[in-house]
């Protein structure tokens, strides 16, 4: 079975985790960094930090670093070493034969994340075929030792090597992937069809992971989503009716959460699950309103948005968990030059400023009615 470098049950779950800075803080990244750790059950017993001007292209990082690795490995006696950057194939093979334990990279740490907490059909075809496409780009330069003949029954034609035998089965099974998936994505969009021809409003929830967007799904549709502290504690997009008074029903979908970097693998793979986002009328972009790098995390999710297409959906800021803020601010809601709520402040947790919320989809969906009716007058006319 071929080693796709992510992390087997059977191993001790220590890490040390390795950061470098190339020119800007990355003391808010590595914290991030520990925290995706924590929630893939590790136990961080040491965290490297260094300063280079560009990463060396053998190993990452320069001689002295890997001694310093080594040594905290040997006091610690952690068995896995978490590099918060994309490594090569080969700087990866390059670093656990020096260090001698399992190396990875962050990508690899938030695909086995994603692995652990996919729970319907779609998130975990999703997740295989994410898994499948990074391990595809390990089998380039990364693996070597399987590039020698072997003897395979069934399997290979005539000299056919171990490398280009796994080429082929996982390019079969990666095929086989995206048509199931194609499946679910056409099954999907007859129920999307099926709302726009009642003229059901739509709204997606987004925001960056842990912002607390399933704890405000929760509160608002009366579900029962799983919410946690922890970095994607949601995978699987949740969708549920939801009442607003005098208005009637909306559709409300709870979506996974965004990250810094999120691979490119990953956002390929739920491309179909993120569809419904770009499918919306309308996006609740939910904020962890204490994070001291919020304004960075509500660009990267924006940058996101624009990647899949969505960017042009309107959307009202939820800066969330005033509850937890020092000055602990009343809930509140701001609007806009055109008179529109564009911002709220509320804690998803206590229920606080969630009429806010209601207020604005009230008003959002009186002005739909309202463009509606006028372009039904210009087509008449």
């Amino acid at each position: 079975m071929l080693d796709s470098g992510g992390i087997t049950p059977n191993e001790s779950n220590s890490a040390v985790l390795v950061g470098l800075d190339f020119g800007d803080d990355n003391g808010e990244r590595l914290e991030e960094l520990r925290q995706l750790a924590i929630s893939d059950q590790l136990k961080v017993l040491a965290v490297v930090k260094g300063k280079r001007s560009r990463p060396d292209p053998a190993t990452y990082v320069g001689k002295g670093k890997i001694d310093e690795i080594r040594l905290l490995l040997s006091e610690t006696s952690a068995s896995l070493v978490i590099f918060n950057h994309e490594l090569s194939p080969i700087q990866q093979r390059n670093l656990a034969e020096q260090l001698q334990c399992r190396v990875i990279d962050r990508t690899s740490l938030i695909l086995d994340i994603f692995a652990q907490r996919a729970k319907s059909r779609e998130g975990k075809l999703q997740v295989e075929l994410a898994q499948l496409e990074y391990l595809a780009s390990r089998l380039v330069r990364g693996w070597t030792h399987l590039e020698r003949q072997k003897g395979g029954i069934g399997l290979r034609g005539p000299g056919e090597t171990q490398l280009e035998t796994d080429r082929r089965l996982l390019a079969k099974r990666v095929k086989f992937l995206k048509e199931k998936l194609k499946v679910l994505q056409r099954q999907r969009n007859v129920q999307r069809r099926a709302r726009q021809r009642s003229k059901v409003m739509t709204l997606s929830i987004v925001g960056y992971t842990n912002a607390g967007k399933s704890t405000l799904f929760n509160r608002l549709t009366q579900a029962q989503s799983y919410a946690a502290d922890q970095l994607f504690a949601t995978l699987d997009t949740t969708t549920r009716k939801l009442f607003i008074p005098n208005c009637g029903y909306v559709v409300i979908s709870d979506t996974v959460g965004f990250i810094r970097e999120l691979p490119h693998t990953l956002v390929a793979a739920f491309r179909a699950t993120l569809e419904e986002t770009v499918q919306t009328d309308m996006l609740l972009h939910v904020v962890d309103a204490v994070s001291p790098v919020r304004d960075e995390q509500i660009r990267e999710v924006n940058k996101l948005l624009k990647e899949i297409g969505a960017d042009n959906i309107p959307q009202i800021l939820i800066f969330n968990k005033i509850d937890c803020a020092e000055s602990n601010r009343a809930a509140s809601y701001v609007r806009d030059e055109y008179g529109r709520i564009a911002c709220i402040r509320l804690s998803a947790k206590t229920g606080e400023g969630l009429d806010f919320v209601k207020i604005a989809l009230a008003e959002a969906i009186a002005q739909s009615s309202v463009e509606s009716r006028e372009r039904f007058l210009e087509v008449g006319i």
